[in-house]
């Protein structure tokens, strides 16, 4: 859904390897995701097979070492084509779940041992197993300095209490990549810690969410749980540079998956505008109509040349925080301004269960919250400009 993908003339920042790729994933998207998605959210669930599937295609590989099945060097131009092709099934929830591990593995990838990732990341990268990354409790919410999961130090392990939610694959992980606190108060004493969801103490239950029907999410517990302490990653009490990073991974990944299915929601209204008559005459022949069209396609197109600009700066090597942070805003607010006006174009079609716009509806709330809320992202942009 960049310029390439709309038929007009492709961005040069993408490489052919790009553009290869990305036939790939909309292959894979048009064959095995798009005519299953409503199936699979009246199912609540998608079939563990598709993670074998995704696998086979080097989904899971950008910025994951080549000898553990990744791709090698993290490529954000890369994850936008993936995104993009991916978002074309309609359905955030396919998303969430099928890319688990990319929030998951992250951390294991920069600061596990080589044993640790070659236990992990090997199976999770071929599509046999899944990590979720657990941060958020119920007390504390985006406040990531107030956790209060426990990791005490016994010998050769940590002793781990407390309790994650709104956890996503929480319910089918097999590994949780986990905050705990192992210092004092606030962000100088939290640590990253990978525990095996088969350790005696682990128990989880699962959420029913408004939207992502079918990406399982969970409330996790941690009951006197024994984790080996070699799989602390990094250094104890350094845990939490490691989520702010990769917070801003998780962050443009999100606004990309906005924008495209702002795109998705343009398409479905432009489609239906035109084969829709009403009063005598096409819908996309009233003004009001296309005026409705035009302001959709002007706020897709800022969004995408500065989600493209900020994927080519992170390449680059540059880490426009403050820019993600605005972006995210920018592009779930385009995202809710999207849905609306297609449910408001296709009137009554777009409130029946089933419809890709009113599954989209259902989304966009857990878009402007994941990863950081626009009140969050705003504030955490002020910081950063000094403001």
């Amino acid at each position: 859904m960049n310029a390439a993908a709309n038929g007009s003339v492709s961005n040069p920042w993408y490489t052919d390897d790009h553009e290869a790729f990305r036939e790939v994933v909309r292959a894979f998207t048009a064959n095995e995701l798009t005519p299953h998605v409503h199936e699979w959210d009246m199912a609540g669930e998608f079939p563990f097979e598709l993670y074998g599937k995704a696998g086979a295609i080097g989904l899971f590989g950008d910025g994951f070492d080549a000898e553990y099945g990744g791709h090698g060097q993290r490529d954000a131009l890369l994850r936008n084509v993936m995104l993009e092709e991916l978002c074309r099934c309609g359905s955030g929830g396919v998303l969430a779940g099928v890319l688990t591990n990319y929030i998951g593995l992250s951390p294991i990838q920069k600061f596990g041992s080589a044993a640790l990732k070659e236990r992990i990341l090997t199976p999770c990268l071929a599509g046999e197993a899944v990590c979720s990354l657990a941060i958020t409790e119920p007390g504390g919410g985006s406040d990531v300095a107030r956790i209060t999961t426990t990791a005490r130090r016994d010998g050769d392990e940590y002793v781990v209490n407390g309790s994650k939610t709104f956890i996503t694959s929480g319910m089918r992980a097999a590994h949780f990549t986990t905050a705990v606190r192992t210092g004092g108060d606030g962000p100088g004493g939290i640590s990253m810690l990978v525990i095996d969801a088969d350790s005696p103490g682990v128990s989880r239950t699962k959420l029913d969410k408004m939207g992502w029907l079918c990406s399982d999410t969970a409330t996790l517990y941690f009951d006197d749980v024994r984790v080996p302490a070699t799989n602390l990653l990094g250094d104890e009490n350094a845990g939490f540079s490691m989520i702010v990073n990769n917070f801003n991974a998780e962050r443009i990944d999100m606004a990309t998956q906005s924008i495209a299915f702002s795109q998705l929601c343009f398409d479905e209204a432009l489609n239906w505008a035109r084969e829709r008559h009403t009063f005598g005459k096409p819908m996309n022949s009233s003004q009001v109509i296309r005026h409705k069209l035009v302001e959709m396609d002007r706020r897709i197109r800022a969004n995408r040349a500065w989600c493209e600009l900020l994927a080519w700066r992170l390449n680059q090597g540059d880490d426009p925080v403050a820019e993600i942070a605005e972006l995210k805003v920018s592009a779930t607010t385009c995202f809710e301004f999207c849905a609306r006006e297609a449910a408001q174009i296709l009137g009554g079609a777009s409130y029946l269960r089933g419809d890709t716009v009113e599954r989209l509806y259902r989304e966009v709330r857990v878009q402007a919250i994941g990863g950081g809320s626009e009140e969050i992202m705003r504030d955490l942009a002020a910081r950063q400009l000094g403001l």
